[in-house]
């Protein structure tokens, strides 16, 4: 029986002994009567086993002995919150950029600086599930920000609790339970510029030991440039059953489909100067991304008596067709099972806390290539069939020697195998594939934190993380062929150091890192349209500094409760080579060196709030390898306001770039940059004006 074939009957194992556990429970336990609550329990944020509330997430992360992060999403509800980047922006750390649609660069300390599409390095996880596929790579169309509670950001190693490892670290998006949510019900309609409508609705009940949430949202844009137009649904539920105040099990179901018209990248001047066409070849190819993903997951809490025990369980399918260069068509299925212990207990009379966890996970994923003719399917140029599978363990421990201060240890091991195979006799697969690589190794940690006061506290930390490349890596387009490319992992050393913490009115969260890398993966285009090329870069250095702040310049400020609050956030990121035989010490292109957002908020006590911003980058990244050119830097003004209604109603309005501003969101990188041909660059999106009610009760 093969590795992949041995996750998949382990998943398929433990899911049903969940369910026959459960059966054995209720089978010698008195069932309550099952009633509707005329008051819901846990109304007031209280969360449950298997689904915490806001305050408890918050409490917990903090216990982390490195830079991490925490939104609750009621921060940017009131805004046209459309892409992660609406619920991310005031996060330090993270570098979110538009490009299209749900189309966005996510980076974390330099996570996949290069890749100009999706996203590498990060891992995404939606309630503690992992979203990305089980060779690494993930998207962010099934994150939908209104259906979420809150976002818990693990910048680097400190996503270990989770059994993450990569450079990036992991966010986890966390959906409401009937526990957590802020209302029984609640429903709203936003609008706006580019022919935007949308329409979200949450309905959750705690029925007896039962409960429900289940939430929906449709979303119609015509888009800002030609050919951007998109119609997007999500679908998200949960219920839980609460056998005992000791156990309790979770099922989580996701539905959600994305029809995208993509209007891909210009050169330089056509973004300046006409931002609002789309690139020929997107529009002669009807170039677009279609995608269907069903997800159904299990999380089932078991609470001892020093901790508890969280077994997640997961299987995920996703079918893609996707015309660009070539019609691409997958279709595939992610499955996996994770077992985890956290628990708190004296050692000698002193506190220790451990986290114990192993994942097994795997995944496989047919693949075809068509010629593309106008957007349809023309001869079939690849068939072929990919299966990625992960074996991993990890523990990591805070022993607090001092009342005050915990050392942190911590290590992952995995196996992870990567294989491919193809059919020959076509264009992109002349000869027959029949690859395969496995990669391995122990990811070691060790931190220190001090709570120097309460809610106050600083920590330094030392991480070793491996990156395994995707499939996307490891299967190129060379010249016109399909091949498999063995890239090495990449590795890296990462120190930081750091502080977070509330003192009267001010708060901040400020860390330093640097990482050393081994055989980074860096991306260039080939050509218009083809997917970036995969190299390993020996030696490259990434550092900078993280950093958010807000306080209160004013309370009280006309005698009635009102305040006037400053949000600040600085991201410094110096990427660069290290001695390269062909780039020498010049800088990695990609993430510009400084991103600033300032943000000023009135808020007055009977519910009325205006909060003018300023997103800032002073100089603009270089764009290729040669560091020959750099993109213009920019200033974006925007507002916001939000005004509360009788009866648990709220009205929003959001201006976006009220300058106008034309600027380069993004682009992919290049080895050398010429004006007339390099056309990887993806305009801002100009004027915008937004506004929307929402209804809670």
């Amino acid at each position: 029986m093969s590795r992949s074939s041995r996750a998949a009957v382990a998943a398929i194992v433990l899911f049903h002994s969940h369910q026959a556990f459960a059966q054995g429970t209720a089978g010698v336990t008195e069932l309550p009567v099952i009633n509707v609550e005329a008051e819901r329990a846990g109304g007031s944020d209280g969360g449950s086993l298997t689904a915490p509330g806001v305050a408890e997430q918050r409490r917990r992360l903090n216990q982390t002995a490195g830079s991490v992060g925490f939104v609750d999403a009621e921060r940017y509800k009131n805004s046209y919150a459309a892409t992660i980047r609406d619920a991310l922006n005031e996060t330090p750390g993270v570098f979110v950029q538009n490009r299209y649609s749900q189309e966005i660069r996510l980076s974390i300390r330099g996570s996949g600086i290069a890749r100009a599409f999706h996203t590498r390095g990060v891992e995404i996880l939606q309630d503690g599930v992992p979203t990305n596929l089980a060779d690494g790579s993930g998207d962010f169309y099934q994150i939908d920000p209104l259906a979420l509670r809150s976002v818990e950001v693990f910048r680097g190693g400190n996503a270990l609790p989770f059994g993450a490892s990569t450079l990036g670290g992991a966010i986890n998006f966390v959906t409401p339970s009937a526990y957590t949510a802020t209302a029984p019900n609640s429903f709203r309609v936003d609008g706006g510029s580019f022919g935007t409508v949308r329409a979200h609705g949450e309905m959750s009940r705690v029925i007896g030991p039962w409960d429900f949430a289940v939430s929906g949202t449709y979303t119609h844009s015509d888009g800002w440039r030609q050919h951007e137009q998109q119609n997007l649904g999500h679908f998200n539920a949960n219920i839980g059953y609460r056998f005992s105040e000791r156990l309790e099990t979770r099922f989580y179901f996701g539905s959600y489909y994305t029809d995208v018209k993509l209007p891909g990248s210009l050169t330089y001047g056509q973004a300046i100067s006409n931002p609002r066409m789309a690139n020929a070849g997107a529009v002669s190819g009807d170039q677009a991304r279609n995608t269907y993903v069903q997800r159904l997951a299990n999380v089932t809490t078991i609470r001892l008596d020093v901790g508890q025990i969280d077994i997640t369980s997961w299987a995920i399918h996703k079918h893609l067709n996707h015309p660009i260069f070539q019609v691409l068509d997958q279709d595939g299925w992610t499955y996996g099972i994770s077992p985890r212990f956290t628990g708190s207990f004296n050692i000698g009379g002193f506190r220790n806390d451990l986290v114990v966890g192993a994942r097994i996970f795997a995944g496989n994923n047919a693949v075809q290539q068509f010629q593309n003719i106008g957007g349809q399917r023309g001869a079939m140029t690849v068939n072929g069939r990919q299966v990625a599978s992960n074996y991993e363990s990890w523990f990591e421990n805070r022993f607090f020697f001092l009342p005050q201060m915990a050392l942190t240890l911590g290590a992952k091991a995995f196996s992870s195998e990567r294989s491919y195979t193809a059919q020959g006799g076509l264009p992109g697969n002349p000869a027959p594939v029949n690859a395969s690589m496995t990669y391995g190794g122990v990811n070691p940690r060790i931190g220190l934190l001090y709570e120097w006061a309460k809610d106050i506290q600083v920590f330094a930390n030392v991480t070793r993380s491996a990156d395994v490349p995707d499939f996307t890596d490891l299967t190129q387009t060379v010249g016109a062929t399909n091949a498999f490319v063995p890239l090495k992992a990449q590795t890296a050393t990462t120190v930081e150091i750091g502080t977070r913490g509330t003192y009267d009115r001010f708060s901040w969260d400020i860390t330093a890192y640097r990482s050393d890398v081994r055989n980074q993966m860096l991306q260039f285009n080939t050509g218009s349209g083809i997917p970036a090329s995969t190299f390993n870069a020996p030696h490259t250095l990434l550092q900078g500094i993280e950093f958010g702040a807000s306080v209160d310049l004013v309370r009280n400020l006309t005698g009635n409760d009102d305040k006037l609050t400053l949000r600040q956030i600085w991201n410094y990121s110096d990427f660069r080579f290290v001695n390269d035989p062909v780039y020498g010490n010049n800088r990695i292109p990609g993430v510009p060196q400084h991103v600033l957002r300032t943000a000023l908020t009135y808020s007055h006590p009977a519910g009325f709030t205006v909060t003018p911003t300023v997103d800032i980058v002073p100089e603009g990244a270089f764009v290729d390898y040669r560091n020959t050119f750099k993109v213009a830097g920019y200033a974006l003004l925007g507002l916001q306001a939000t005004a509360k209604l009788p009866n648990g109603g709220s009205l929003f309005l959001d201006l976006r770039n009220l300058t106008d501003k034309r600027y380069v969101s993004d682009f992919g990188p290049v080895v050398q940059y010429n004006a007339a041909t390099t056309a990887t660059f993806y305009p801002g999106s100009g004027r915008s004006i937004y506004g929307g009610v929402r209804y809670q009760f």
